[in-house]
């Protein structure tokens, strides 16, 4: 899949050290507008299905056809009760046809679309999220799938005075969505969706809000269009036949709501939304799912591979469906464990006789997302690769072999959603979006090769010594160690002798409290202490070595703001509302504490 590679990657390298790399591939067409791709496969493929979501046994299917229709339909009556440029759109639950419809129809008319995440509106503790994000936005309309779960937030004071819509069960008058699909296409609409232009408001996507405040980042019909031709240009494949995509990552997040949905909608995919998660109860739901679709394109994060592979360990015909017709495997939010890398290989080759592209990509809320992408081929777990087409990255060296990230490019954001402090630090005198990441070479003497995500330099810390931490390499090292057992680490260490690590044990696995909270179960602990005991060995020192654990009883909380939107842990909420096992962890007389001496 690398033959189209007539390029090298370009490289500047200035007088402070500072190197910039670019792309040599070209970008091609460029649309106007995210439903100017609804309008070609409506026309060129009416028929085929474009989404579709479980209905009881079998799947609720909307052709493109249908969907144009839908959307017309919808976008009239979103015009009629007073919906367009300036006036957003929010849905507080997650994927759906319904929530497909509203946001094509809402961008067709040049309302920007503001998915929140579930979590905001099904648990009351984290109401105040919600509150901070619609008061931010001041949207003009509410959507969810579901009047009863979302009953309690739809009737919350923030959000009287707000049109809301709602799918099914309307418990306190809301509209339901199918009076919008009764709307009538007039001259009216036709004259909005003209009035689009690549620099019109698409979306609004908070960030995680991992260490403060969630960010609202704007996000034009220029950034989502621009990035599809991106990553058309960089895996020209995905145009090459229909592809389908089984998806059940949440539209909340920039991975799903744009790259996901939009690379389906712009080359004439088929999306199956897949209403399983990657967690006990909810897995086994994905697991009949990938029985009745034949996806050729596979995206997901690492925990979710990891449960696949050992699923189909023990499941044949699991294994035969999920390799036969499998273009790509594509994982982010983390790096793949070796061993879940090796075996999804292993498998694809004794299913199909090939291995599909298994990549990976680098990118944020801001960058819409895709800005990095291993693309050449070849790619081993953790390579993110080299610049899209049209985006250029900034290396500034940090350590030796060691780059801060920047980027610069036109599916890049202008800046937060009414933020003028965060903008100020945002970007740097060239223009170039200060991302916070660090990166580095995989061949310092081959660019082709591109490089290596190496962890937040915010995170990083240093013990008592003077020695610096790398805490995001480290985390990812430990998680990758570790999968299976923990849900979530946290390094510590900061102004300590020795580095940390406050452990957030696997939901599915079950584990019983001591009381204290903390679990201290002896076969677990076992377990923590041998993995641990094998990334020692790897070890060179204290800036790199894990010397003591405490396990977490239970998960880290949501509503006190201890888990962000997209499932990462804010670190300084935990550490500081945990301050007392942060304490305990250092208490070398308290026997919850797993301790791992030198050379273990």
């Amino acid at each position: 899949m690398a033959e189209h590679l007539a390029h090298q990657v370009t490289r500047k390298d200035h007088d402070n050290g500072t190197i910039v790399l670019g792309s040599g591939l070209p970008l091609g067409p460029v649309v106007r507008d995210t439903n100017a791709w609804l309008h070609r496969w409506a026309q060129e493929a009416p028929d085929r299905v474009f989404i579709a979501e479980r209905l009881g046994p079998g799947w609720r299917e909307v052709t493109y056809g249908e969907m144009l229709d839908a959307t017309r339909a919808t976008a009239a009556a979103l015009l009629a009760r007073g919906i367009g440029p300036g006036k957003p759109v929010a849905v507080l639950s997650g994927p759906s046809v319904n929530h497909a419809i509203l946001m094509q129809a809402a961008q067709y008319i040049g309302a920007p679309i503001v998915p929140l995440a579930e979590q905001y509106s099904l648990i009351p503790e984290a109401h105040g999220r919600l509150q901070y994000c619609i008061e931010k936005v001041r949207p003009a309309m509410v959507y969810a799938e579901d009047g009863g779960a979302y009953g309690a937030a739809l009737n919350l004071p923030f959000l009287d005075g707000i049109d809301k819509i709602v799918g099914h069960e309307s418990t306190r008058g809301e509209t339901q969505f199918e009076t919008l699909l009764q709307g009538r296409p007039d001259a009216a609409l036709d004259a909005a969706y003209a009035a689009v232009s690549p620099e019109t408001l698409a979306k609004i996507l908070f960030t995680s809000g991992s260490t403060s405040n969630p960010k609202g980042v704007p996000t034009t019909q220029r950034m989502l269009c621009v990035n599809q031709a991106q990553y058309l240009a960089s895996l020209p494949f995905l145009g090459e036949r229909r592809h389908v995509i089984l998806d059940w990552l949440p539209w909340n997040h920039v991975f799903a709501g744009n790259s996901d949905f939009n690379m389906a909608l712009s080359n004439g995919a088929s999306l199956y939304l897949d209403g399983g998660k990657p967690v006990k109860g909810l897995f086994e739901k994905t697991l009949e799912n990938l029985k009745l679709i034949n996806a050729t394109l596979s995206f997901n994060v690492p925990i979710a591979y990891a449960l696949l592979v050992q699923s189909m360990r023990e499941d044949a015909d699991l294994r035969r469906r999920y390799f036969d017709d499998l273009d790509l495997i594509f994982y982010a939010g983390a790096s793949l464990p070796a061993d879940v890398w090796s075996a999804l290989e292993d498998m694809a080759i004794a299913e199909t006789g090939r291995v599909p592209m298994m990549t990976s990509s680098w990118g944020m809320t801001e960058t819409a997302p895709a800005a990095i992408i291993h693309y050449q081929g070849g790619a081993s777990t953790g390579m993110i690769g080299v610049p899209v087409p049209e985006l250029e990255m900034k290396l500034i060296p940090e350590q030796p072999e060691r780059y801060e990230l920047r980027v610069r490019g036109p599916n890049i954001m202008a800046g937060y959603l009414d933020d003028p402090e965060k903008n100020a630090e945002a970007f740097d005198e060239d223009g170039f979006f200060v991302t916070g990441d660090a990166v580095r070479f995989v061949d310092p003497d081959d660019m082709l090769q591109g490089v290596l995500f190496d962890g937040r330099i915010g995170e990083e810390f240093k013990l008592l010594t003077g020695v610096w931490v790398q805490a995001s390499r480290m985390r990812l090292n430990a998680l990758s160690q570790l999968t299976g057992l923990v849900q979530d680490v946290v390094i510590t260490g900061a102004n300590r002798a020795e580095i940390g690590l406050l452990i957030f044990a696997a939901p599915a696995l079950g584990l019983a409290g001591d009381g204290c909270g903390t679990v201290t179960d002896p076969g677990y602990v076992a377990k923590i202490r041998e993995a641990l005991g094998v990334l020692g060995k790897s070890a060179t020192g204290s800036s790199n070595r894990i010397a003591r654990a405490l396990v977490i009883d239970g998960p880290p909380s949501v509503g006190d703001g201890e888990i962000t939107a997209k499932g990462s842990l804010n670190y300084r909420t935990i550490l500081e509302r945990r301050s007392a096992l942060l304490e305990r962890l250092y208490d070398d007389n308290d026997p919850a504490v797993i301790r791992l001496p030198e050379g273990e």
